[in-house]
């Protein structure tokens, strides 16, 4: 049995891994465009050159020969025959294949602006080189805009804050009300907006980007954004952080199902062609490390045989420590703020500490605790285990782990 892994970012990683505790017989082939295993959640600490290269690596040194897993590295993917079982590579070279994993991962997405696209001062960030290029090109830029305030804008705007060039002026630009719209409210937005501001952060909120203006001296690069309302904004270095798109081109002459989010699977890994299987951000749905672990390690397990099923508990669960102020985001927050039939409560304090949690007919739908994470334990059992918090006869705040199992009269367990 030859196994391939297309991706070696979290998903790859963790299901060749994953793989070689199945399996310790057959072949496993990877294969990367990258040529180094490294975290893309934390990117911006190499921006800020608060780790290296070898300090984003998240696997052992030995960790392909202890597993016995062939790492064709710098090689990208250009297409997959299903028919065939073959992978074509950059080079030419042709992989066999007896089953495949497809982690092959996402890009960053540049939207349809008005001269946005191909300037070579316009970047993305979700890989090593788009950081060496945000480093080389910051070196040199006085005004730095970022477009896009979710977990990726923040990021970027975090790892600027602590480059080398410390006359660095940053726009932060969201078309939302609040920073990371689809992880917090207004409340708990507010508490990073203030961190933002007094790192001299500029936050334009509530604003569009219509237009970008072109250098004078060289057409190939952006002089100025503008905004809505006429607002122009001088700018040396874009970063782009408006979402995501899947890597599937490589998938244009297969016959493996591709809808408009990307790769399309079913609870266990399988894609709609046997044998062929998927996991993580390039599903295009729920693009973060968590999930993508889960899925690889679901979908390896059925790729060895081992019968697994996805349940979407981690597709909307985030978790972040911006300026030393831990959240925990749970569900859709977009469908739960506007959904007038939850039923919210809230507890704060003066110390920054703050629960929130969404709820109807006894069933959480969404919560976010920023500062204090101590409850997030019991909260991500209680929605895990879809357990009806309408039993508990105590304040939803107060619920602790004693109130989750009783015994009935046959000794067994119950909520």
């Amino acid at each position: 049995m030859r196994y391939v892994i297309i991706g070696a970012s979290a998903a790859g990683i963790n299901g060749a891994e994953n793989l070689r505790r199945l399996d310790k017989e057959s072949e496993i082939v990877l294969i990367s465009e990258d040529d180094k295993v490294y975290s893309r959640c934390i990117l911006h600490h190499y921006i800020s050159s608060k780790r290296n290269v070898e300090e984003l690596n998240f696997v052992d040194p030995d960790f392909f020969e202890k597993n016995k897993i062939n790492w064709i590295k710098g090689k990208k993917v250009v297409s997959l025959s299903d028919e065939k079982k073959e992978i074509t590579l950059s080079n030419g070279e042709i992989v066999k294949f007896d089953k495949v994993l497809i982690a092959s991962g996402s890009s960053p997405f540049i939207p349809p602006i008005e001269n946005l696209r191909g300037k070579k001062n316009v970047v993305g960030l979700k890989s090593l080189s788009d950081c060496e290029k945000i480093m080389e090109l910051a070196k040199t830029s006085k005004n730095i805009l970022v477009i896009g305030a979710g977990l990726i804008g923040i990021d970027a705007v975090v790892g600027l804050l602590h480059f080398k060039n410390n006359d660095l002026k940053i726009n932060l630009v969201e078309m939302s009300d609040r920073l990371l719209p689809l992880q917090l409210d207004k409340r708990a937005s507010i508490a990073y907006e203030k961190k933002l501001q007094e790192n001299k952060v500029e936050l334009i909120l509530n604003s569009k980007v219509l237009k970008a203006n072109l250098s004078e001296e060289d057409s190939d690069k952006i002089k100025s954004i503008l905004l809505e309302g006429d607002i122009e904004i001088q700018t040396d270095l874009i970063v782009v952080a408006t979402g995501i798109r899947p890597n599937v081109d490589f998938l244009k002459d297969s016959n493996i199902e591709v809808d408009k989010l990307g790769l399309v699977l079913n609870e266990k890994g399988e894609t709609n062609i046997k044998d062929i299987y998927g996991a993580g951000d390039v599903s295009g749905r729920g693009p973060i490390w968590s999930k993508a672990v889960k899925e690889s390690i679901i979908a390896t397990s059925n790729m060895a045989g081992v019968q697994r099923v996805m349940d979407d508990f981690f597709v909307c669960k985030s978790t972040m420590n911006f300026f030393n102020i831990p959240t925990l985001s749970l569900g859709n927050m977009n469908e739960c703020l506007n959904n007038a039939e939850l039923k919210v409560d809230i507890l704060e304090d003066d110390n920054g500490n703050y629960k929130k949690i969404m709820h109807k007919n006894g069933y959480i739908y969404g919560a976010i605790i920023q500062g204090d994470l101590s409850y997030s334990g019991i909260l991500t059992q209680l929605i895990k285990a879809d357990i009806d918090i309408s039993k508990v006869k105590k304040p939803i705040f107060s619920i602790d782990y004693s109130d989750f199992f009783r015994i009935k009269k046959d000794l067994e367990f119950e909520f």
